[in-house]
């Protein structure tokens, strides 16, 4: 899917919305409200709808994602292969997870990763200029770099949240939390949706003082222990992109569980 996603990239004229359809022969395009949906193919009728009333940048994801739906569905041996293989529900989550694939083979090709590695190492600042040249979400753009990255480093999305507290009956406080993170190959652990970051993290002083911050640091996994890491954080708006480059990867265990090894409380 990946490969059939970056021919048909490698083919387009540029990224933009019209040029993302250029090579789909008598496929239209249409936006409008689809409420909770952010967009469909319907092959019957050969159009694509993406869902007006969505951000821009999770239209775009949603037109790419559409189609390699379309694109998906011209590949007859691949089709044939995915219904030898599952059937059903699987079937269809299987679709759903190799368009998603597809659609950032499209979006984010593989030489402009390389080249942002290249130029900014793995760090938040390189996961910051894929989100902007791509024009997708740090999300998206933090499981694309995670995937291109070939050295051990866990990447993350933090922004501020509020804080129930109970105890008043009334809103708590706020703290800075993970809101994505993947990891690259052969790291096997990520952090946790949720996981808070200490006031004194440099992920935190980072978005506190609005200045990109690199250095020696750890990685702050919910349950309190701390993994040795360099850290790289870069500030943006009301967010901070973050790289965890770990020394090494010194067991398979999860990091959150007292019999892991190489890991500092």
């Amino acid at each position: 899917m990946r490969d059939l996603a970056a021919s048909y990239g490698a083919g387009l004229p540029g990224r933009d919305t019209h040029s993302l359809m250029h090579g789909l022969d008598g496929i239209t395009l249409t936006f409008m409200p689809m409420g909770q949906r952010d967009g469909a193919y319907d092959p019957e009728h050969r159009v694509i709808l993406i869902n007006s009333q969505v951000r821009p940048e999770r239209q775009r994801f949603t037109l790419a994602h559409e189609i390699s739906h379309a694109l998906l569905l011209g590949d007859d041996d691949l089709l044939s292969d995915l219904h030898d293989e599952y059937e059903g529900d699987r079937l269809e989550q299987v679709i759903e997870t190799l368009c998603n694939v597809g659609a950032a083979a499209l979006l984010m090709p593989a030489e402009l990763i390389d080249d942002l590695l290249t130029r900014f190492g793995p760090t938040g600042r390189a996961l910051a200029e894929l989100a902007r040249r791509a024009d997708v979400s740090a999300t998206s753009a933090l499981y694309a770099l995670a995937e291109r990255t070939p050295s051990s480093v866990i990447y993350a999305v933090c922004a501020v949240t509020r804080q129930d507290d109970e105890s008043e009956g009334a809103g708590g406080g706020k703290e800075l939390t993970v809101r994505a993170s993947s990891a690259s190959a052969g790291v096997k652990y990520s952090l946790s949706v949720g996981t808070p970051v200490p006031d004194d993290h440099p992920a935190a002083l980072a978005l506190d003082t609005r200045l990109p911050l690199a250095q020696d640091s750890y990685v702050p996994f919910r349950s309190g222990r701390r993994m040795p890491a360099y850290v790289d954080a870069f500030p943006e708006r009301q967010r901070v992109l973050v790289s965890f480059a770990l020394p090494a990867v010194r067991s398979e265990g999860d990091p959150d569980r007292p019999e892991a090894a190489g890991v500092a409380s």
